[in-house]
């Protein structure tokens, strides 16, 4: 085909997807004639993405900062909000590291609801050691995490199989584990997590309906609803995180600006010091919540102490 034809064929995918109501077509259509060169194979993925499919599920991955995460359709894509998260995290578990004097320990993060576990992915780039070198931007959507040599121990737990199987090929130098919640953990590991990490699903059940079509019709409910106010998961993690924290352990939850009151609240009362932080770079939102230095009781008291109030907050 030559050069003419070339051009025309683009601007007639580049007319389709914005008849289809593709904001930044003529950028999704550059990303179609480079993911596949067969005709009959690219009009595939065309005709996906005209008809609504998210992007990034058409494509097979998702950007998520200078990665490339594998994203299979049907899971839940990554949100560049989200890299909040992941910096946050960086720096508590750095702030662990350089407190930590036995090396035999190495600290640990625990990502939960991780779908397809960028922030997991993120980690092990931001924590790694540039002894092989760091993986490189261009790369194709392979592990992108397989050359870093990572001096943090990394775990990631989703219910969702189909997460969990995009998860392993993201971070494939995790422990990335199926179940719920908590549930998927192995007891050894109570008491030793340093920083848990989660962007639980926090959409109220009654917005799921107003969503993007991109988001209600095609990522998988169990990843988007939260419950009557949203806050029914981050609840269940409040309740049960003190007995697998570390004494001074850290959990940063992703939610919105309406709802981090209400979010700071639950883990708040559950005897953690917390903190909102605000990310208009990314327009991202998140709960950062300290425990006592000591262990927590299944209550949210330390070890030994008597419960005398409501805990110490920044929020």
């Amino acid at each position: 085909m030559n050069g003419a034809a070339v051009e025309a064929q683009r601007e007639d995918v580049i007319g389709r997807l914005r008849r289809s109501g593709c904001v930044f077509a003529e950028e999704e259509a550059e990303l179609l004639f480079a993911a596949e060169q067969d005709d009959a194979a690219r009009e595939d993925l065309i005709r996906r993405r005209v008809a609504g499919e998210p992007l990034e599920h058409v494509l097979g991955w998702a950007a998520f900062g200078d990665l490339r995460v594998v994203v299979h359709p049907g899971v839940f894509v990554p949100r560049r909000r989200t890299l909040l998260l992941a910096r946050l995290a960086a720096a508590a578990l750095h702030r662990v590291e350089g407190a930590r004097v036995d090396p035999g320990h190495p600290p640990t993060a625990l990502e939960l609801c991780c779908g397809v576990a960028a922030v997991t992915a993120r980690l092990a780039r931001l924590t790694h050691r540039p002894d092989r070198g760091a993986p490189r931007r261009d790369a194709d959507p392979a592990p992108p995490a397989a050359s870093a040599v990572s001096p943090v121990r990394l775990i990631a737990a989703d219910i969702d199989p189909d997460a969990v199987a995009c998860a392993r090929l993201n971070a494939p130098g995790a422990l990335v584990l199926e179940g719920d919640l908590f549930a998927a953990l192995p007891r050894g590991v109570a008491g030793t997590i340093d920083v848990v990490v989660a962007n639980a699903p926090y959409v109220p059940t009654a917005a799921i309906g107003s969503m993007p079509p991109e988001a209600r019709d095609h990522e998988h409910r169990v990843a988007l609803d939260g419950g009557a106010d949203g806050l029914d998961v981050q609840r269940r993690i409040a309740a049960d995180v003190g007995r697998w924290l570390a004494p001074g352990g850290t959990v940063i939850v992703e939610t919105s600006v309406r709802q981090a009151p209400a979010s700071a609240g639950l883990f708040r009362d559950a005897g953690l010091r917390t903190r909102v932080v605000r990310d208009d770079r990314v327009e991202g939102t998140a709960v950062v919540a300290r425990a006592p230095r000591r262990a927590l009781d299944s209550a949210g008291r330390e070890a030994g102490e008597r419960h005398t109030g409501a805990a110490a907050h920044d929020a």
